[in-house]
């Protein structure tokens, strides 16, 4: 298929939110999971309170939270003493992320229980298929490639120098990426410039949508197209292996959603995130 016979945008409705909303959950839910499989000493649990997903993965780690709060039952305020409970018992805040197309009682409840909105994110959408590619020109010194089982150390230390500026996530962001590319049917990939590690990619698919995280490029490499081409790597992966969408997370008006929707992308909506004082 070319990208003349490209299929049609699904609309922004109920049903594409909780598509796009049980996805990132189950991915993260297996992220969960893999964190307790290496790490037994974690604590990382999950559980399932009235269709949302409550994740633990340590007090600061931006897994801990829900996903899908409203949007596929209706939460009753013994609902969210359970999720409360289940939060505070492991000395970790309360945060929901919430899509807008959740029942609307949900945010009545959450305001009624003292919590504040502080984050906005914009969850970004395109259909992909085999053979899918991206308009814009490549850089011929750049190879990009899904890593090996040996290779996870290479790949989450380019992560980590992807974040180097910011020195107090740096070595979150290397374990956060050690787990990610070993949970099951997760795959990494890298960005080679002249065969010198410098950019990182994540793949995690469920249910025919292949979710794209863990984008990150050592300082010095940037603006070379390596992030457009780990993200075409990722995307016609995704269709080979039986995706029909790809989905994203974006801050409202950044470069990472400049680019994505130079590349096909729209957005579906905007989550709220919430916080419980």
């Amino acid at each position: 298929m070319s990208n003349a016979d490209q299929p049609p945008y699904p609309l922004c409705d109920l049903a594409l939110s909780r598509r796009l909303e049980r996805s990132e959950g189950r991915s993260s839910a297996r992220f969960v999971e893999t964190r307790a499989r290496l790490f037994p000493g974690s604590g990382a649990q999950w559980i399932e309170v009235a269709g949302a997903y409550a994740m633990f993965d340590g007090p600061v780690s931006p897994i801990t939270q829900t996903f899908g709060l409203g949007l596929f039952e209706k939460v009753t305020p013994a609902d969210m003493e359970t999720i409360e409970a289940f939060f505070r018992d492991r000395g970790a805040p309360v945060f929901h992320e919430v899509s807008p197309l959740a029942d609307s009682s949900s945010l009545a409840l959450l305001t009624e229980r003292g919590y504040r909105p502080f984050e906005f994110t914009n969850i970004l959408f395109r259909p992909i298929w085999p053979g899918v590619r991206l308009s814009a020109a490549r850089n011929d010194r750049i190879r990009v490639r899904a890593i090996g089982e040996d290779e996870v150390d290479t790949w989450s230390n380019t992560a980590a120098r992807g974040w180097r500026e910011f020195a107090e996530v740096a070595g979150q962001v290397a374990e956060l990426g050690r787990v990610s590319v070993n949970i099951p049917g997760a795959v990494g990939f890298l960005a080679e410039l002249d065969a010198r590690p410098i950019a990182t990619g994540t793949l995690l698919m469920s249910d025919g949508v292949a979710l794209l995280a863990g984008a990150s490029t050592v300082p010095e490499a940037r603006k070379q197209g390596a992030q457009l081409m780990l993200l075409e790597a990722r995307l016609r992966h995704a269709a080979e292996a039986g995706c029909d969408l790809a989905m994203m997370g974006a801050t409202p008006g950044s470069a990472s959603q400049r680019n994505a929707e130079r590349n096909g992308f729209r957005i579906a909506y905007t989550r709220i995130k919430w916080r419980l004082p």
